[in-house]
């Protein structure tokens, strides 16, 4: 077996952003698209878009929220009932004014001035006014509350700054609407959401995320609360991986959301939405990826076990890939984290070490290596993507298993690999949270430090609003750093604020993010 190494170009601690950007790359995960800011979105990566979904519209639907789609074209009238709305995305929208294209004149297309809209239309950067239409026509009693809603679709906004994944034009998410009687159970939903989201982080993308409100001037336009699961990164800065919101009674008073509650009387309904969206993938590829490419976890990986023969184009290939459909077959047939194990049996042409290498940067969790003598003495090589190289050698670290005794085992090997990508990515983000800083002084010498990858820090603070918090923005900001949440789960507050000198209220991660 080969032992040549195919590592990317370019190592994490050299250049994270370029890395990064390898990885997509190398592991065919997309490609421009020719549109600015809009990307192809290949297999392997969509793939993994597809198991995400999948596990959380399970989530989603076990919570009794029904699926539903809208249009991706919005009224602009809709945007406007708004104000603090439209205020927060009128810079990203993406707007249609005419339905015709005419010629030229000189081989070209232009709008036809005669078609022109008499309302332009938005395309859709997120749902809540074209939702609460709705809502509106659908509510009409308590007895139609709660109305739990939730829309797979693409958004558009109109980014100055793309990356892959990370921040597009176009992307694709999950959008959750609801409606409730009142203050306490929409917030009880709110929170729900949010629970749903660490959950499916952490247990399904290996992803360790601390869940928390964010402050005021990060909350969704129009919002009353916002809430955020933030996940550290391996270059120490924070992706904000989801959130979910209680939007109080604005978007009912603008939309004419109302219902005749139980005594009789005329309320405004209150509502949440909630979404997380490719971002995900983005998170993945950054929190689990080595310098030989990306890291898989098993639970949303497409296929968690490949098989490599080593074919040789001679008439024995026949009797190989015979054994290697009864391998593939032996282990599909067995079940992990509550499925049956996907397997795929790799028959394309090509000399096995270089596919394997294919699949190391794509990040399968397990590659099996398959040759004639293995066939032969009912062996398999096998190969954990969570446990690349032998540190004794420098060389790959096979496992030259007995084939009944890997596949009577393969369902614990792939539950071994989720819980370690997960630990290790914990283990990494807790011992780089810093506490105890007391004063701004501290905190810009901290990011100053020359530190490569600083990670985060907790303060305290008196959680000022208006003018005074501006200042704490503006402040942070000088230093590239933003407030990323209140992490629920926190100590209680017991010092002064680091801003403004008042007795602190709460504690606040600090750090540079996505």
């Amino acid at each position: 077996m080969s032992n040549i190494r195919h590592a990317l170009s370019v190592k994490r601690t050299d250049d994270f952003a370029k890395w990064y950007q390898e990885v997509i790359s190398a592991a065919e995960m997309a490609e421009e698209s020719g549109v600015r800011g809009c990307m192809v979105i290949k297999p392997w990566g969509y793939g993994i878009w597809e198991r995400i979904q999948r596990l959380m519209d399970n989530r989603i639907k076990a919570a009794g929220v029904d699926n539903v789609y809208f249009p991706i074209f919005i009224p602009l009238k809709n945007f406007e009932r708004e104000a603090a709305h439209v205020e927060g995305f009128a810079k990203e929208m993406a707007v249609v004014t005419h339905h015709r294209l005419i010629g030229d004149g000189e081989g070209g297309l232009i709008p036809d001035p005669e078609a022109k809209l008499e309302e332009p239309l938005v395309v859709r950067p997120t749902s809540e006014t074209i939702i609460g239409d709705a809502m509106a026509r659908w509510i009409q009693s308590w007895r139609d509350l709660p109305l739990l809603t939730n829309q797979w679709a693409n958004v558009v906004r109109w980014e100055m700054r793309t990356r892959m994944f990370l921040r597009t034009s176009e992307f694709l998410w999950q959008e959750g609407h609801t409606a409730h009687e009142n203050r306490e159970d929409a917030l009880a939903e709110t929170h729900r959401a949010l629970e749903m989201y660490r959950a499916c982080a952490e247990e399904d993308l290996a992803l360790p995320v601390i869940a928390g409100e964010k402050p005021e001037n990060e909350r969704f336009p129009g919002a009353d609360e916002t809430w955020s699961i933030e996940a550290m990164m391996q270059d120490g800065k924070a992706l904000q991986a989801g959130t979910s919101h209680y939007l109080g009674t604005n978007f009912a008073k603008a939309a004419g959301i109302k219902y005749q509650d139980r005594e009789g009387s005329e309320q405004f309904a209150h509502t949440t939405s909630w979404g997380v969206s490719t971002r995900l993938i983005g998170g993945v590829i950054m929190t689990h990826g080595d310098d030989d490419g990306l890291r898989v976890p098993p639970k949303i990986a497409p296929h968690q076990i490949v098989i490599l023969p080593m074919l040789r184009d001679q008439p024995e290939d026949e009797a190989l890939l015979a054994y290697c459909e009864d391998v593939r077959a032996a282990l599909a047939a067995q079940s992990s984290m509550g499925e049956p194990v996907r397997v795929l049996l790799d028959k394309r042409a090509g000399k096995a070490a270089a596919k394997r290498w294919d699949w190391v940067r794509k990040g399968a969790p397990v590659i099996i290596e398959v040759g004639s003598r293995d066939m032969e003495g009912s062996k398999l090589a096998v190969l954990r993507r969570d446990d690349l190289w032998n540190s004794d050698n420098g060389k790959p670290n096979f496992d030259f298993a007995d084939r009944d005794g890997f596949v009577a085992r393969a369902s614990t090997v792939l539950e071994e690999i989720q819980a370690n990508l997960f630990n290790e990515a914990r283990d990494r983000r807790d011992a780089n949270i810093t506490r105890g800083v007391t004063s701004m002084d501290e905190v810009a010498a901290f990011f100053a430090s020359g530190e490569q990858f600083p990670g985060w820090v907790e303060v305290q603070w008196s959680k000022p609003t208006g003018d005074r918090l501006e200042q704490v923005v503006e402040m942070l900001k000088a230093h590239k750093l933003t407030i990323r949440n209140v992490p629920r789960d926190s100590e209680p507050a017991n010092g002064t604020c680091i801003f403004t000198g008042e007795p602190a209220v709460e504690r606040i991660l600090v750090a540079r993010a996505y």
